[in-house]
């Protein structure tokens, strides 16, 4: 039993990891949003029209870009930059913690992780799709319109998707970032989108869907700066069953917060057509230092 000084030490680390665990306790109360259908708390912000105000700009701070499943700290592709890509740990969002795939496209999956610098289409800047460009590490904005049709505006590449409020339609053609119909179920966005193509992963760990891909969003304002996103994926094609992922959006509170320009199309210039270019013995490009994706 710890005696005199110590017992103030231990007594104190005591009520600090009371403490803690209550916090913590409390942080998973509170992402334990209503579920579909039900209405949130009275306290959240609404628009002149009762809707919940999801206004604003918002931003994914967890490692769901990575990997939507569990993976451990890895280094980086490029071995002579250290730690500067290196990749940090996470825990699944996906419910149920794995990604249900059908045989053939684990073995896929698992190819892509291996390949993941020559096929992701982040690193040649396209279109990153749905729901991948809800978590990257870069902010979106909700605008809510007058008319009841919602706006959302990605910084990375610029990309964006207009939610048509109402029932939903035959997608034209399938395209990168698909078509969205939005309906309100309680205090609750729902959010249905296809007319996808094959082109998108889902994260830098290869995990990808096919033209098939049905998307479901929910979008729960928790209180006025957290919302509670929910995505189920549904590709009869690629997964044996719907699949459901849980990721927190935090509202951006900086003074000047605001979408900035993150065109990286010149930035994969090097990468795409570095090998047309004609050089002298004296130039070496960046894509010559040596790479590896464990």
């Amino acid at each position: 039993m710890p005696r005199g000084g110590r017992m103030k030490t231990w007594l104190r680390s005591a009520v600090i990891a009371l403490a803690s665990a209550a916090v913590t306790v409390a942080a998973i109360e509170t992402m334990r949003a209503p579920a579909t259908g039900q209405t949130a708390p009275a306290a959240v912000p609404r628009t002149a029209g009762g809707r919940p105000d999801l206004n604003g700009i918002w931003q994914a701070m967890g490692t769901a870009h990575w990997n939507l499943q569990d993976h451990e700290a890895r280094p980086g592709p490029v071995l002579e930059l250290g730690a500067t890509f290196a990749i940090p740990a996470g825990q699944a969002v996906v419910e149920g913690r794995d990604i249900p795939y059908q045989g053939w496209a684990a073995a896929k999956q698992k190819e892509n992780y291996e390949n993941w610098l020559a096929r992701d289409p982040e690193v040649k800047c396209y279109l990153p799709g749905l729901p991948r460009a809800t978590y990257m590490p870069y902010p979106f904005q909700i605008l809510q319109t007058a008319g009841n049709d919602i706006l959302m505006a990605y910084e990375y590449a610029s990309a964006s998707r207009v939610i048509r409020m109402g029932p939903a339609e035959p997608p034209p053609v399938d395209s990168w970032m698909g078509q969205s119909t939005g309906r309100w179920e309680g205090d609750t966005l729902v959010v249905d989108s296809t007319g996808f193509n094959d082109q998108t992963w889902f994260d830098r760990a290869g995990n990808f869907h096919s033209e098939a891909l049905h998307l479901v969003e929910r979008f729960t304002l928790v209180h006025a700066d957290l919302v509670d996103y929910r995505a189920t994926i549904e590709d009869p094609k690629v997964f044996t069953r719907p699949w459901t992922i849980q990721v927190p959006l935090y509202r951006r509170r900086d003074a000047n917060a605001q979408l900035l320009e993150f065109k990286c199309v010149e930035f994969v210039e090097e990468l795409m057509y570095g090998h047309l270019v004609k050089r002298t013995g004296a130039e070496t490009p960046f894509g010559a230092a040596r790479l590896r994706w464990p």
